[in-house]
């Protein structure tokens, strides 16, 4: 077993990296000058929902409030109140609203590896 109070080739690296950038930080040089910096500004305003588009993007996947409500893990009614107007989607569900209007195929197979359908016939019918 390796000492402890040793440094892994890897941990050194990165130990000698961040002192490198603490010594920058300390002489007053800006920090773009000796690294390259970038901005990223992410998009990621989720829209808001109105209640017909909630039931539109149910429709879409082709599924039962219950099954939508079970999909996106919240109460079932939680999904009528959404579809009825009486309430709005949080943020975080508006997000995975996006993402399921986006790629409904993709959507659409999830659910089928998720559903566990019982049709009432026995093994004999199938």
């Amino acid at each position: 077993m390796k000492d402890q109070g040793k440094l892994t080739a890897k941990g050194a690296k990165i130990v000698a990296a961040l002192e490198r950038f603490r010594d920058t930080l300390e002489s007053g040089v800006p920090v773009e000058q000796r690294y390259t910096v970038r901005k990223i500004r992410l998009k990621l305003t989720p829209r808001t929902f109105e209640s017909k588009e909630v039931k539109n993007v149910r429709a879409a996947l082709g599924i039962s409030q219950p099954v939508f409500s079970q999909f996106l893990g919240v109460d079932v009614k939680t999904v009528r109140s959404w579809e009825q107007g009486q309430r709005v989607p949080s943020g975080m569900a508006c997000r995975f609203l996006e993402e399921i209007e986006a790629d409904l195929e993709h959507w659409r197979g999830r659910l089928r590896n998720v559903l566990d359908i019982e049709d009432g016939l026995g093994e004999e019918s199938r």
